[in-house]
């Protein structure tokens, strides 16, 4: 499962989001790696070459993720950050590996497997450009689906770190997972002690994909969480407002940093 590796210090496992791979998320390097952190980025089972015999649920990619984690890692502390379906998957490894995990983050994260079920804001873009629109060409349709903002950057982050994961992602894979998207227990019920380290929750405050007031309903059980609703961003927030994302995720690394110091 891992994808790319860099730098030193002390390990940060990335997981990104359905049906994408681990280049949706470099945008983060910078921010992370000017914190001393290493940064370990995870291409999830539908990112060719699969295997052989696949993960047919998210339950068992979840497992496959917490094996190889052990696997890689030992019993080193890491953290872990998880955007979009990743986040499901980061909450799951934070709490089945308890003391190990330093702090955990999630960027748009899932917090409702069930997409119906989800509390989802009205689609609205913020800024639109029809130019830009039309610049997209034949990958308009997917690029307008989750822009709030329609500029040259969203489109060239778009074009060059989210569309080359879309066209080589496995669609026999996303279906086989897409039919059992649900972990078996939600990890905060599983593990009902509020999670007591660092963690960070960024949500867009148009993302009309997983929305926020169901992450936001979670924050008694993250008791040293950091909540942002990020507005003028959506789905993809980081390529939106990398410099507000930038920032918190410092924030939050720095509060891991502190924590360590103090034990």
């Amino acid at each position: 499962m891992i994808a790319h590796e860099a730098g030193t210090g002390r390990p940060l496992i990335l997981l990104h989001g359905f049906g994408v791979d681990h280049q949706i998320l470099l945008p983060l390097d910078p921010a992370i790696a000017a914190s001393g952190w290493r940064r370990i980025y995870i291409d999830l089972p539908w990112v060719r070459p699969v295997s052989d015999k696949p993960p047919s649920s998210t339950q068992e990619v979840a497992d496959a993720l917490v094996e190889e984690i052990r696997g890689h890692l030992g019993d080193e502390p890491f953290a872990v950050l998880g955007n979009s379906f990743g986040g499901m998957l980061a909450r799951y490894a934070a709490h089945v590996m308890g003391e190990q995990v330093l702090g955990i983050a999630t960027l748009a994260g899932a917090f409702v497997a069930d997409a119906p079920s989800r509390v989802l804001p009205r689609h609205q873009v913020i800024v639109a450009d029809p130019d830009i629109v039309r610049r997209a060409e034949r990958s308009a349709t997917d690029y307008t689906e989750l822009a709030v903002i329609q500029s040259a950057e969203t489109l060239r982050a778009f074009e060059e770190l989210v569309l080359p994961g879309l066209q080589r992602a496995s669609k026999r894979v996303l279906a086989k997972i897409a039919a059992s998207y649900a972990l078996d227990r939600e990890p905060e019920e599983a593990h009902p002690e509020p999670f007591d380290r660092p963690s960070l929750h960024i949500f867009g405050r148009q993302d009309q994909v997983t929305g926020f007031e169901d992450g936001l309903a979670l924050r008694n059980h993250y008791s040293r969480g950091t909540f942002a609703v990020v507005d003028a961003a959506g789905h993809n927030a980081h390529l939106e407002r990398p410099e507000l994302v930038g920032a918190l995720l410092t924030d939050w690394l720095a509060r891991i940093d502190a924590d360590l110091l103090e034990e």
